[in-house]
């Protein structure tokens, strides 16, 4: 007989949505969660043919959500490095990369631009397929950017003006021909890049090139077609032209001004703020094993933009303006994997609680995924997307970010990473 129920006892329940845990099971049924049994009472069997899997105490939390991902980051020292892979070595390296942040807790991701055209998209529809494992992925465009602006790779001397780290429009019809195109491939995501940044002195941090005509087509087309645009904007101008034209998706918002952060609270129903501040952290602090001392980083700007975005960030926070983890890993000094360091940062600069850090990437992660009625609670009716984890990740966040203390990993009812045979003992901190 199919077994088609996982019961899941003895566990420590933080079911997402900031409520305090409590001592439960949950009945898996399918790929959606069943139901759910406070107390020490194990949740019973609708078809008295479950499989039973002892938790022994360990902690069962939704699957996190990842919320400015980059698949195809080859862990690589600098931008142009991430276009130069082979387009074959590139196909592997991100089905690789989907992998390990299943594996490492990450249910769900939202790209935030391939390094090639169609590497995220290609990636997505393999997840979704069952052809490789990895979360559930929104699939984006690669950078859009203007010439001279961040992502412009381009050289003088290469007769290749396609070869580039992101693909450079000059005004609305070339935006519209641009965006079409990605659409066509089958991008959920339009990522356009509004302002600078710091590594690419060229196009420094508060630059902002691209036009509001620019922007609005990019816009136009999107919602023609029902897909979203997310941006690149760590400027304050560029944070308050993103929200001119209802954008949703704000990567960095390291600079805020007053009237910026009103229009943020004005929008934070709908609005997300991924900042990525590891990458600033890891600049400033972990770098120079890469070429990159903390002086160089200074001198680059990150050392203002660091003290810029905690009191950007923590004023979002007072204002009930969502902040999700994620944020640029994928560089040699920000590596793949680590990502769910952000939620100690979240606490430690931000002042968030870590029940309000866990649940940036569990039920803040299910509304920017989209799916806000069915995914990043433990609750009935929900997809079943969980972890299980040696230990209390309330008491000691590090823990979502050690390999082994994933003890287990399920995705739509289904282990992305299996439970060991031993149990968990779900007492060390």
């Amino acid at each position: 007989m199919e077994i088609s129920e996982i019961l899941i006892t003895n566990v420590r329940v933080i079911d997402g949505s900031g409520k305090l845990p409590f001592v439960g099971s949950v009945r898996v049924q399918g790929d959606r969660i069943g139901d759910i049994q406070t107390g020490y009472t194990p949740v019973r069997s609708n078809s008295g043919n479950a499989k039973i899997v002892d938790g022994g105490g360990a902690t069962l939390m939704p699957g996190m959500c990842e919320a400015h991902t980059h698949f195809s980051w080859n862990n690589a020292a600098n931008l142009a490095d991430l276009q130069t892979l082979p387009l074959e070595e590139h196909v592997l390296w991100c089905a690789k990369t989907a992998k390990l942040y299943l594996e490492s807790g990450f249910t769900s991701c939202v790209g935030a631009a391939c390094a090639k055209p169609r590497l995220d998209v290609v990636i997505r529809n393999a997840i979704e397929s069952g052809q490789i494992p990895g979360p559930r992925y929104l699939a984006a465009s690669q950078e859009i950017t203007v010439p001279g602006g961040l992502g412009d790779e381009t050289l003088p001397h290469l007769p290749f003006p396609e070869f580039s780290f992101g693909v450079n429009v000059n005004g609305t019809e070339d935006m519209r021909t641009v965006v079409r195109r990605f659409l066509k491939y089958g991008v959920d995501l339009i990522k356009l890049n509004l302002s600078g940044d710091n590594f690419t002195p060229q196009s420094p941090v508060h630059t902002t090139w691209m036009t509001d005509a620019e922007v609005a087509v990019a816009v136009a087309e999107a919602k023609m077609r029902q897909k979203r645009v997310a941006v690149h904007a760590r400027s304050a101008a560029s944070v308050k032209q993103a929200l001119r034209h209802g954008i949703e998706l704000i990567f960095h918002a390291s600079y805020t001004d007053s009237e910026a952060l009103d229009l943020l609270e004005e929008a934070k129903d709908r609005v997300f703020v991924a900042p990525g501040i590891g990458i600033i952290y890891a600049l400033l602090n972990e770098a120079e094993a890469f070429g990159i001392t903390r002086a160089e980083a200074t001198a680059l700007g990150y050392a203002d933009e660091w003290e810029n975005a905690l009191i950007s960030l923590r004023a979002m926070h007072k204002r009930g303006i969502k902040i999700l983890p994620g944020g640029d890993y994928g560089f040699a000094f920000i590596p793949h994997g680590n990502n769910a360091r952000d939620l100690e940062f979240f606490v430690k600069y931000l002042g968030m609680t870590p029940t309000e850090a866990i649940r940036s990437c569990t039920e803040y992660g299910g509304q920017v995924m989209g799916r806000p009625q069915e995914l990043g609670l433990i609750k009935p009716g929900y997809w079943a997307d969980l972890l299980l984890v040696d230990g209390d990740p309330l008491a000691n966040l590090g823990i979502l970010h050690q390999p082994k203390r994933i003890l287990a990993v399920m995705k739509a009812g289904k282990w992305a990473k299996h439970f060991p045979l031993q149990g968990a003992t779900g007492r060390r901190l």
